[in-house]
């Protein structure tokens, strides 16, 4: 090593990197320094070193150190740093102000895109929401056109034929509302209030028939209706019914309903008999993409709901929709079966809410209407769907299951789509019903 990079602090570097401060003592003098490095070249270099050049150098080693301390002392007692880290640290902290400065902008404005995208996110959910309404509706009323136009439909003519309300008004009102299948209860308690009505009232004109009627008819479905059905899990649901009216075909929009509502559907095809039965219910479990339990063809329907119930409990379902086989209320062996299936549900899973629909074909008229009260004396019936509205002249059964039992209508079939099963509403499809 030369003198030079003795000089530019090299080797002294060096040292202060490998040494700790504690061994360069604060004792040791600049001459000593000097003096031990110049002794360390003599040694390598087998020369001598001028005393006037090693003089020199401590000479100014030690005017260097001077000049050190006192910068150094200088900055302390006044609390300064040197010029050149000030204006550092000024531009430091300028830059860190703006980047704040920045940072809180892009926040305010994040925070108010995101204000606007929630704004417009409520917007066009009540959009949607409003839509739903009026489509649900729209349904609705065009799925009833034929019964209101065959309640309806000749009683202007009906009335018009009349010039005073008399007897034979009320006869041909009663063969009319008969023929509309509201059956004959609940027409004779129609005529009845009619009746009365116009007494209490003086009402001379026919005309004005038409409009009581509709009264009449708004006050029957909408007596005693209880709050929306709403399905609570875990629930297990029965469908029952006889064949033809539809079974399966409800059971699978019942689960596309309940999807898209948010909840996990499992499908038990505990009809075993019906050729295809199982295969149809598969069908709606692909299209709906709802697990299907089942069991080979003619296996015991009461095993496979045994299956599927702790199917639904270990998997924590919400909703377990069972199918059954179409029976016949006159058929004791199948209604056995069917107390058979209700006790395996209600020993394996006491805990879910259980509900057993029967599906009813509404286009069979006051038929359905006995096949609910036949069922009903040996089923726990809690709820009645009725399918085929759209298909029939004669969905004034609706009218007459609601004034003759205690049975609520749950839901009801107005199309052939998967959204035209509807939640019934008493005060929705009366006024559907009546709409012109």
């Amino acid at each position: 090593m030369g003198f030079l990079d003795f000089l530019k602090g090299k080797e002294y570097k060096e040292e202060n990197v490998e040494n700790s401060a504690e061994n360069q003592t604060a004792e040791e003098s600049v001459e000593e320094i000097v003096r031990g490095a110049v002794s360390e070249i003599e040694e390598e270099t087998e020369e001598k070193v001028s005393e006037d050049i090693v003089d020199e150098v401590v000479e100014k080693m030690t005017g260097l150190e001077n000049e050190v301390k006192h910068d150094v002392e200088v900055s302390m007692a006044s609390g300064e740093m040197p010029a050149e880290n000030a204006e550092t640290d000024a531009e430091d902290e300028q830059e860190t102000e703006q980047a704040e400065e920045a940072e809180a902008e892009e926040e305010a404005a994040e925070e108010s895109e995101e204000a606007e995208e929630a704004e417009a996110v409520t917007e066009t959910a009540a959009e949607v929401t409003e839509e739903h309404k009026k489509g649900f509706f729209a349904r609705l009323k065009e799925g009833l056109e034929k019964t209101r136009k065959n309640i309806f439909g000749g009683l202007d003519s009906l009335l018009g034929g009349f010039t005073k309300i008399d007897d034979d008004l009320f006869d041909e009102l009663e063969e009319s509302l008969i023929m509309a299948d509201l059956g004959v209860e609940t027409t004779m308690k129609i005529i009845e209030n009619l009746k009365k009505r116009v007494k209490k009232e003086h009402v001379e004109d026919p005309a004005l028939i038409k409009g009581m009627l509709e009264e009449e008819i708004t006050a029957i479905l909408t007596e005693g209706a209880e709050e929306e059905f709403k399905i609570i899990p875990p629930t297990v649901i029965l469908v029952i019914g006889v064949n033809g009216v539809g079974k399966t075909t409800t059971i699978g929009k019942l689960a596309a309903n309940y999807k898209a509502e948010g909840k996990t559907v499992l499908l038990a095809a505990a009809d075993t008999f019906r050729a295809a039965a199982i295969d149809q219910l598969k069908i709606w479990g692909e299209r709906t993409n709802t697990d299907v339990i089942c069991h080979e063809e003619n296996s015991d329907p009461a095993a496979v709901v045994f299956d599927a119930v702790n199917a639904a409990k270990s998997r924590k379902t919400d909703v377990l929709i069972c199918d059954t086989a179409g029976r016949l209320h006159n058929k004791k062996n199948l209604m056995e079966e069917l107390k058979k299936i209700a006790k395996v549900i209600g020993r394996e899973y006491p805990e879910a809410n259980t509900e057993v629909f029967l599906v009813l074909d509404a286009t069979t008229g006051q038929n359905a209407l006995q096949q609910a009260k036949l069922f009903n004396e040996v089923a726990d019936i809690t709820g009645l769907v009725l399918t085929k509205l759209d298909g029939t002249a004669k969905g004034g059964i609706v009218i007459a299951i609601k004034n003759e039992m205690s049975i609520p209508v749950r839901y009801i079939g107005v199309g052939e789509g998967v959204g035209d099963l509807q939640a019934f509403d008493p005060a929705e499809f009366s006024k559907a019903l009546f709409e012109k």
